[in-house]
């Protein structure tokens, strides 16, 4: 087993040993270890064999066994047998937003609430709103996150869905029989979550392109199958549509499918005043004395082309969503929407000195792969203790290593010494201002007591971004996709807080965060907010969440000025130097 595998068991046996009621100490220790082996430079393979794993923090003879046990066997007959101890539907509630350990505990014993459906029963109930410690909020945000769970179960994060679907589009378009293939609907227009995966092929042998969509290996169940569309459920557990269409009608079907429905709408509706028809198949005369702008056999062979016959500019498929994209194409208003190879560096990145995977030496050499001028190093703060957050003493050393790099010019990247600094309950931050002045930048975030009502928590972030040292705020609203929803705050009056403060919003491109949300970057940036898409990357593989943060930057109509870390290394020296002024 890797490490990464470990760390979750032994974290899965934390929870079940406090399921279980069993002694708080005992649990910390697992989910002590778990955070010592997250900070673990070496290969766990080679520490297990070097029988050096007792000299890292947390971990005594007994735990560095059972780590050996799962490095050397794969398996551990303790964590087995404390599995089958355990009803599997009781680990499931762990999944309700709002629902630990305890509070999971306390339903089985005084209830025997055991799985989702009996939870659900007894909130509908009122039973949970009578138990000591709970009440009728509680037993509301129960329900409420029972519906969101179902919701959310059938949906999909964008980066996974494309993870799944560009592999399969790459074989589309190596088959003989297929001459254009594309991704449409909601994946094509990137947004954070999907429900399923469009697939659209040209092609004058549909029956050759369906046998071999549906006899593929990631097929698990077949939901349906025509001569021109197929329906399948993946391995993975995505749905899948494919529709093959010919060569010609392509573009019109591209167009189609892509969406959004409100956007084609509002097309259908040009049409109509035009005197056609519009579908996926194409345009046709529906009033006499109204010709198509083409003839059967020249059907438009691209997107570019369809909207040329509205007298229109091509509208990029991020921004298909029926929010003023098609007035403002009219007007010759649209958006030069950023793009990936703009981006110079990211300020929002973790290394193994806190809860990163990779250290300060690799983060950067990976930056340098990508090509960047500049890596920002945003470690977590003291108080953020399940992240091993940073005491004064160990931020200090990492300034001091980050200034001997740049003298040295080891890497070429410049590197900016920075900090994710906690917003504590009342809205100060964790470092003092001395502390705070040795950095570059600072980014502030929420990272604790997220139930706090709009008004505290809006109050809370305000203090924060008027804090002269603040340079930008980390993931504005808290929220993780399919998973938890934002914290209560007013982001109205955040977003004019920065904008008032000269202060910096973060787009974090983690794919499971996204934050702040593409709906309100394109009225914020008008009003004077700057972006600074981040990658809160905590490996090196994480660099490319630069991805999805562009793609969600692209969403919401931010343009390369708009985005602050497109400036190259000098101009962003004196910009980020001039924010402390």
């Amino acid at each position: 087993m890797n490490k990464d595998q470990i760390v979750r068991i032994l974290e899965e046996i934390a929870d079940l040993l406090e399921l279980k009621g069993e002694n708080p100490f005992k649990i910390r220790a697992y989910r002590n270890a778990a955070r010592s082996l997250l900070n673990m430079e070496k290969d766990i393979k080679d520490v297990v064999t070097d029988q050096t794993l007792t000299s890292y923090q947390g971990i005594g003879p007994s735990l560095a066994d059972k780590i050996s046990s799962l490095v050397l066997k794969g398996r551990l007959p303790y964590y087995e047998k404390l599995k089958r101890s355990i009803p599997p539907s009781l680990m499931e509630l762990l999944q309700v937003q709002g629902l630990g350990p305890k509070k999971v505990q306390v339903l089985y014993q005084k209830l025997r609430i055991r799985s989702i459906a009996a939870l659900k029963k007894a909130a509908a109930q009122g039973k949970i709103a009578k138990l000591k410690g709970f009440g009728e909020k509680t037993q509301k945000n129960i329900l409420e996150a029972l519906e969101r769970r179902k919701t959310n179960l059938s949906r999909h994060l964008w980066w996974d869905a494309m993870g799944i679907a560009e592999p399969i589009l790459q074989k589309l378009k190596k088959l003989k029989c297929v001459k254009k293939a594309e991704i449409a609907g909601s994946v094509r227009r990137k947004l954070e979550t999907v429900g399923d995966l469009d697939f659209l092929v040209g092609s004058h042998d549909p029956k050759s392109v369906m046998k071999w969509f549906t006899s593929q290996p990631f097929v698990a169940k077949v939901l349906g199958q025509g001569e021109t569309k197929a329906s399948i459920v993946s391995k993975d557990g995505m749905q899948m549509d494919l529709r093959v269409v010919p060569v010609k009608q392509f573009a019109f079907a591209l167009f189609y499918f892509t969406g959004s429905k409100e956007h084609n709408i509002k097309f259908r509706e040009k049409s109509i005043q035009r005197g056609w028809s519009m579908s996926e198949y194409g345009l046709e005369t529906v009033k006499k004395g109204a010709p198509l702008p083409f003839s059967a056999s020249k059907m438009p062979a691209t997107e570019e082309e369809i909207y040329q016959i509205f007298g229109l500019p091509y509208i990029p498929p991020e921004i298909r969503e029926n929010m003023g994209e098609i007035e403002a194409a009219a007007a010759g208003k649209l958006p030069r929407l950023i793009e990936e190879k703009d981006i110079r560096g990211s300020f929002h990145n973790h290394t193994s000195a806190t809860d990163g995977r990779n250290t300060l030496h690799e983060m950067i050499a990976a930056a340098e792969k990508l090509g960047w001028e500049y890596i920002g190093i945003s470690d977590h703060s003291k108080s953020e203790f399940e992240a091993s957050g940073l005491h004064e003493e160990q931020l200090l050393a990492q300034i001091e290593e980050i200034h001997r790099l740049n003298a040295l010019k080891t890497y070429r990247p410049y590197i900016f010494t920075g900090l994710e600094c906690n917003i504590l309950a009342d809205g100060s931050l964790d470092f003092s201002d001395q502390i705070l002045k040795k950095l570059d930048y600072v980014i502030v975030s929420v990272h604790s007591s997220l139930q706090q009502d709009e008004k505290t928590m809006t109050r809370r972030l305000i203090r924060a971004i008027e804090h002269p040292l603040t340079t930008m705020v980390g993931h504005v609203t808290g929220r993780q996709l399919l998973q938890r929803d934002p914290y209560a705050v007013n982001l109205s009056k955040v977003i004019d807080a920065c904008i008032a403060n000269r202060k910096i919003i973060e787009l974090n491109g983690n794919p499971k965060r996204l934050d702040m949300d593409w709906r309100y970057w394109h009225a914020a940036s008008r009003k004077g907010l700057l972006c600074c898409i981040n990658c809160d990357a905590h490996a090196v593989s994480q660099l490319d969440f630069i991805r999805s943060g562009v793609n969600i930057a692209r969403k919401g109509w931010l343009e390369k000025k708009h985005v602050i870390n497109t400036k190259p290394l000098k101009e962003m020296q004196k910009f980020i130097a001039r924010m402390r002024n």
